[in-house]
């Protein structure tokens, strides 16, 4: 909040000079505010065009903002001016379907044999690339070769965080069977939803943030930080067992209090909204006591497409919580530990609070399970919800281009197309008993 309080400030200034305009972007970006950022971006490409990264920051935010044309043109500037940018070339890629016809493929393996082999993040970034123009083309296993020739050269440089996860999973099922939780008052509060990345939490959100009582806030860390803040647990990590643990310890309602109001301060939000941040599912019984008005919904996905989904994801490498997303079986054994939460949540948590909904069930029945989400959230049923792909709101996420289109159902049980390289996964899936057969 003070971050955009300042821009205001500095803004009011009439600045001309481009770093201080992108600057100003940038501090927007990061406060989740997209469309405010965009013309601060455009006129800092105005005063400096030779700049990749102004470009690179212009097409960012034009990604979020659904202007896919515009973003295309800002990233191919950056790569005018920088040819070796590897988060240009591969944002670009992102929103670009790749044809036989036209294709970044040779483009893409040329900067992989010129980069510097000591950046792991540049190979992982440029392996994406690759296996998604591999993937337009309907190529499944060189695909799964660049995913797993860039995700290796990162994960050895990456401590394991097999035992973290673990602590953490069984930190937010011990805060679920002890913490006393209501059920939902009259009163609404903020509706959450959770869920593992890449399995239709975007969808959901925007299918709620269509109703006309509704504003997406996108994905905040807020709760997570208003909870550190409160109880203070050493480390910088704000997601932790121990700090999970202490949750159970502290004033939640205070927590609650503080979140609402950051919230209210750093986006101007009020009334009814979302929050997507998908790691808030270690956060749900706490969010539930510290916020009594507050719904949970938690999405679901088929094991194995979800471990696909993840695995093919590149997330920020400076977000230790995805390394599982480094290793195959790794991301499987995630899966079930996250599942075996989810089936804990159900059994202990109110039912009017905390809904779990497939992502297959909103494909395959939109306006019934449009109808139950927001029966759960005690909002009437608006045809607007069903056109959620026409909502001009920014979408901040990996689905940001999906999400403007109809419904679909291409990428359910798209793990089929990936075998044999899903097969060890698919053992850890069928030994905790989440897939049977072939």
């Amino acid at each position: 909040s003070e971050a955009v309080e300042r821009v205001r400030l500095a803004a009011s200034a009439h600045p001309t000079d481009a770093h201080t305009l992108d600057t100003l972007g940038v501090a927007l970006s990061r406060a989740g505010r997209h469309e405010e950022a965009v013309p601060f971006y455009r006129k800092a490409t105005e005063k400096a065009p030779r700049i990749a990264s102004y470009q690179y920051n212009l097409g960012a935010a034009l990604q979020f903002v659904g202007d896919f044309e515009a973003a295309r043109t800002a990233f191919d500037a950056c790569l005018d001016i920088d040819p070796k940018n590897a988060k240009a070339r591969v944002a670009k890629v992102s929103i670009t379907k790749q044809t036989a016809e036209e294709n970044d493929i040779t483009a893409l393996e040329a900067a992989w044999a010129a980069r510097d082999t000591q950046d792991a993040d540049t190979a992982l970034q440029l392996a994406h690339a690759l296996a998604k123009a591999h993937e337009d083309l309907g190529e499944s296993e060189p695909a799964m070769v660049w995913l797993s020739r860039g995700k290796g050269e990162k994960r050895k440089l990456i401590p394991n965080r097999s035992d973290a996860d673990a602590a953490l999973f069984a930190a937010a099922a011990e805060l679920a069977s002890h913490l006393p939780i209501d059920s939902a008052p009259e009163a609404d509060g903020p509706v959450f939803i959770v869920g593992m990345p890449r399995t239709g939490t975007t969808l959901v959100d925007r299918i709620l943030a269509s109703h006309s009582k509704v504003t997406s806030a996108g994905e905040l860390s807020d709760f997570s930080i208003a909870l550190k803040r409160q109880v203070n647990t050493p480390g910088q990590l704000v997601l932790d067992a121990a700090t999970l643990r202490a949750a159970g310890k502290t004033d939640l309602a205070a927590v609650g209090t503080s979140y609402l109001q950051q919230v209210a301060e750093t986006l101007g939000v009020r009334g009814r909204f979302t929050d997507k941040m998908p790691l808030n599912v270690f956060f749900v019984p706490a969010i539930l006591s510290a916020l009594p008005g507050a719904r949970i919904i938690c999405l679901r996905r088929h094991p194995a497409d979800t471990v696909l989904s993840n695995y093919r994801q590149l997330f920020a490498t400076a977000f230790s919580y995805y390394a599982y997303a480094y290793d195959l079986e790794d991301t499987a054994r995630y899966v079930v530990g996250f599942n075996r939460l989810v089936d804990h949540y159900v059994a202990e948590l109110p039912a009017d609070r905390f809904l779990c909904v497939d992502y297959e069930a909103v494909v395959g029945d939109l306006e019934g399970e449009t109808r139950r989400l927001l029966g759960h959230c005690g909002l009437e049923f608006e045809p607007a919800c069903l056109d959620f792909h026409a909502n001009s709101a920014p979408v901040a996420t990996a689905s940001s281009a999906q999400v403007r289109q109809p419904i679909y159902t291409s990428s359910m049980g798209r793990w089929r197309r990936y075998r044999p390289a899903m097969d060890p996964a698919l053992a850890i899936l069928a030994e905790a008993g989440l897939v049977t057969g072939d």
